[in-house]
Order: structure tokens, then sequence, then C-alpha cells
């Protein structure tokens, strides 16, 4: 999977998009969950998890080197 599919996982998802938008600079997992709290208004635990599981998605397709 390639750029085709992380444009489609983040056009149809504003969660990832914001994910995305995060990793454009080197930013912890903990700070963008930060960033996420501060900018939507939802349970931490929750937010934590979406983003622990957009970035496996983004991990297992390729598209996030650490």
């Amino acid at each position: 999977m390639g750029a085709d599919t992380i444009q489609c996982i983040v056009r149809s998802n504003k969660t990832a998009a914001f994910i995305v938008n995060c990793l454009k600079e080197e930013t912890a997992e903990e700070a963008i969950v930060d960033k996420m709290c501060a900018k939507y208004d939802a349970p931490r635990a929750q937010i934590a998890a979406d983003v622990a599981e957009c970035l496996a998605v983004l991990r297992r397709i390729g598209a996030l080197e650490e």
C-alpha cells in the first residue's frame, strides 16, 4: 500500500487527517493525543485509542518511519 492508500485514509477520516498533519513534524504519540484533546470534545482514553489505531495502520502500510 502506498500514497494512494494514505490519501484515501486521510480524506475519509478527519482524525487521521489531523494525525497525519501532526506527523509532518516529528511528534510523539502522546503529544498528538494532547493536541487532539485540546481540539476535540471526547474522552482522552478514546482519543488515545484512536491515535494508536491510526498510527498502527500507518506503520502497517509502511507510511510511518520511526
